[in-house]
């Protein structure tokens, strides 16, 4: 029984036979559009109560590294965060998700945690030479490694983290607007609805490993999932964007040049310019490329604060930093 078990556990038997819509069951996994992909699944505040809550607070931040050429979860991160709307956790959050109120009391504000993980996305970014793009149509050709974020749903990135960074006025990482929505890429793959995580595991022969509503163990049975999806030959697409207007969010991300400060040649390298005002007053300069030298000049600030230790004073002050990016 315990080999047996093991066997489900790594998706090499299956309880039920499940087609995908696309006949690739038991082939080889297709070519990715993205080398890595960062799965994320919050914990938050929650109450069984009868009453209607409308603040929800991420108390569990986690998110794990996978290699989708490998299957390997090759970095994680985790962090407990102190709810600072409702700080006692009801009985029926602790029972649910295992979270003691000591746990979220010796964690740190939303807006540290928000630092610690950018710092950490920078590190592997560094480690891994990862970017993150979006409306990517083919793998890439250069050594350059595509990345994504996965969530199970649209609520972790879409609803709760979105909405609890506009009440608290901070300023969200523009890189977690876009994402992949593994339960809705389920659905389309294998032309069946889930029931939840730990049944779409199941359905694919694989046991929920760990306690379920814990937010590191939900990342890495989900970045578990995904590769049982990859390895039946689903291909990785981003699914939802919250990027406003033509404005895309451009594939050189947390370039090298950004980082070590070389603002002057990075412009002159990607648009042929080398400030950002002469930028702005070339001729027939399109909305999206505003857009674009716009968000590059944060992201350049940003790195630039974060390099003098001072990154939390100028990437997460005040929600107003927002409205230039939002506007195009």
């Amino acid at each position: 029984m315990a080999t047996k078990r093991l066997a489900r556990q790594l998706g090499l038997i299956r309880r039920k036979s499940i087609a995908p819509a696309n006949g690739n069951l038991g082939r080889s996994k297709s070519k990715q559009l993205f080398d890595y992909l960062i799965v994320i699944d919050f914990e938050s505040t929650c109450w069984n109560d009868g009453k209607h809550h409308h603040s929800q607070e991420i108390i569990e931040f986690p998110a794990v590294l996978l290699n989708t050429s490998t299957g390997q979860i090759e970095s994680e991160f985790q962090a407990y965060v102190q709810p600072q709307e409702h700080p006692i956790l009801s009985e029926f959050c602790m029972e649910l998700t295992g979270i003691k109120q000591a746990q979220v009391d010796e964690g740190v504000p939303l807006k540290i945690c928000l630092s610690q993980f950018c710092k950490w996305i920078h590190k592997i970014q560094q480690q891994k030479n990862i970017i993150f793009a979006t409306g990517v149509s083919e793998p890439s050709a250069s050594e350059v490694k595509l990345c994504a974020f996965v969530t199970w749903s649209d609520w972790d990135l879409g609803v709760c983290l979105e909405y609890e960074c506009k009440r608290k006025q901070l300023l969200k990482p523009v890189f977690l607007n876009s994402w992949i929505d593994l339960r809705a890429t389920y659905k389309l793959f294998y032309r069946r609805k889930p029931k939840g995580l730990s049944g779409a595991l199941q359905e694919v022969g694989i046991e929920f490993s760990g306690r379920e509503h814990s937010g590191l163990d939900d990342s890495r049975n989900t970045a578990l999932l995904a590769w049982k999806m990859i390895r039946d030959g689903c291909v990785m697409k981003i699914t939802r964007s919250l990027n406003k207007g033509p404005f895309l969010l451009p594939s050189w991300t947390w370039n090298s040049d950004l980082a070590s400060g070389d603002q002057h040649g990075f412009l002159q390298q990607e648009f042929g310019c080398g400030t950002n005002r002469t930028l702005l007053q070339k001729p027939n300069i399109s909305k999206q490329e505003k857009g674009n030298i716009l968000w590059l000049t944060m992201v350049w600030l940003s790195l630039a604060c974060l390099q003098r230790k001072n990154y939390n004073d100028c990437m997460l002050n005040t929600a107003s930093q927002t409205v230039t990016t939002e506007k195009f």
